[in-house]
């Protein structure tokens, strides 16, 4: 299922399923062609509500998946879209990365620490013994400096990926691959925590809980100082914006995607 993108407070979501998200990965990967994708909760939906630069920096992606069962169900109601599932972050990773193994096309991870990619560089090929790890490199935690992205780019080009995995954390992960696109001719999905759960440093709620969009319920448990804001401030603000833009109240106009390249961003 692939409906295109569609309106969620101004922030263009793709209406697709699984599926769709993988093939149009894999396309690019096969083709040697840039596509910046990224999959969007409640929080990603929400930082481009409250800041419009990155909300045209978000609608300059090609791909932005439904992360959360809310933004699901926002394009359900708003839309008509009839998604049966989001696409998770977490799992589009694996599913990309099945796909690349099967398919011998060499990943890169960039991103999270040099302890949580020792882990998955163990973890992964046991779980895909086809896997070609192309590279790994950890995040700096701090700006980038002169020539620095067109380094970052010189590396992960002479290692060969055809896939970039990002792993950033939101808003991060959306700049660094908004400023990196055009350097790589590959595609750059900005993945989230999936590193952390895939290595095994955060555990998966159960699925009823995912199910029934709880999931921000059990990360705020784990995480209640860093993530408190997050959650008990952006999702009321969400749903209260979600239905004003359904009885049309607030008419959410999406900003033009853009296109000027960022001077700096974190690495």
């Amino acid at each position: 299922m692939d409906q295109g993108k569609r309106n969620v407070l101004g922030v263009q979501v793709s209406a697709v399923d699984y599926d769709s998200a993988v093939d149009k990965v894999m396309s690019a990967a096969r083709e040697g062609r840039s596509l910046a994708v990224t999959a969007l909760a409640v929080h990603g939906v929400m930082t481009g509500v409250q800041d419009k630069a990155h909300g045209a920096r978000l609608n300059a992606f090609d791909l932005v998946t439904p992360d959360g069962q809310p933004v699901r169900w926002a394009l359900n109601v708003l839309h008509g879209a009839r998604l049966a599932d989001r696409v998770y972050g977490p799992e589009l990773t694996l599913r990309v990365i099945k796909a690349s193994a099967d398919e011998g096309l060499p990943v890169y991870m960039y991103g999270s620490t040099q302890e949580t990619l020792d882990k998955l560089a163990e973890k992964l090929p046991q779980r895909f013994p086809g896997l070609k790890i192309a590279g790994m490199e950890p995040s700096k935690f701090r700006s980038a400096q002169p020539g620095e992205p067109e380094q970052i780019a010189a590396r992960i080009k002479e290692s060969g990926a055809r896939v970039v995995m990002v792993g950033l954390g939101c808003p991060r992960q959306e700049i660094f691959v908004y400023g990196m696109r055009h350097l790589i001719d590959a595609p750059m999905l900005a993945v989230g925590a999936a590193f952390d759960y895939h290595a095994g440093g955060l555990k998966n709620p159960p699925a009823w809980m995912q199910k029934y969009a709880l999931e921000w319920l059990w990360r705020l448990g784990l995480e209640p100082k860093r993530l408190w804001r997050r959650y008990i401030l952006l999702n009321p603000n969400y749903l209260a914006r979600l239905t004003a833009q359904k009885v049309r109240l607030w008419r959410a106009a999406p900003p033009s995607p853009a296109t000027e390249p960022l001077k700096t961003f974190a690495v």
